[in-house]
């Protein structure tokens, strides 16, 4: 008897739409626009004092290289499936997985303007850290969203803070280049998804199961 084939890709598409378009937009962005262009996009504290907000999303389209937006194209797909999975796949489910990877973007932007002012960011990192964080709960409760202290959450935090902060100190990662690590921005990320997994969850169930968990 035949066993049954097993998809190539086996993740859930709203994990490989958000893969793809890391790396669509660069290659729309190596094409259509100018060093200018992207700093017009990019985030920067003078663009949110200015009241341009959005840019804390388009500069999550926009990467510095090739090596930049497959390694986040990469880290998407990798821990955004499990989160996409805990989300489920009906509507409702995957709106909140878009809004999970939004907002734990937009907060690593806050995060980077508070740390570093006067300078700008590109990336899609502050929301993919976002998704390591929420995939690291997961992982710590096998499915669900498991204590702050389980090991898988513990040396996942450690690992993941003290990486950043010897990324940001010798400012070098892998295919970055010259460009400034915006180590600011993962670890804010990170810690946005890490704590608000477990909200976006039963936002993600609906009325009833944020009812059966508060009671």
């Amino acid at each position: 008897m035949n066993e049954p084939r097993q998809p190539i890709l086996n993740a859930p598409w709203p994990a490989v739409l958000v893969t793809v378009s890391i790396v669509v937009s660069y290659g729309l962005q190596s094409v259509l626009l100018s060093d200018l262009g992207v700093r017009y996009f990019a985030f920067s504290s003078m663009a949110l004092a200015g009241g341009r907000w959005e840019t804390m999303f388009t500069s999550m389209l926009l990467h510095g290289n090739w090596a930049h937006a497959l390694m986040n194209a990469g880290f998407a797909l990798a821990f955004g499936t499990p989160v996409a999975r805990y989300f489920g796949m009906r509507p409702r489910g995957v709106l909140i997985f878009a809004l999970f990877y939004l907002l734990t973007g937009a907060i690593g932007c806050l995060g980077y303007a508070w740390l570093s002012p006067g300078t700008f960011l590109i990336g899609a990192s502050g929301g993919v850290a976002g998704l390591v964080g929420g995939a690291t709960r997961l992982l710590g409760g096998r499915g669900t969203p498991g204590p702050f202290t389980s090991s898988p959450v513990v040396s996942m935090t450690l690992s993941w803070v003290v990486l950043n902060l010897i990324l940001g100190f010798i400012n070098f990662a892998p295919g970055m280049g010259s460009a400034q690590v915006g180590w600011e921005a993962h670890i804010f990320g990170y810690f946005a998804g890490l704590f608000l997994i477990d909200l976006f969850g039963r936002l993600a169930r609906g009325p009833r199961a944020t009812q059966e968990a508060l009671g």
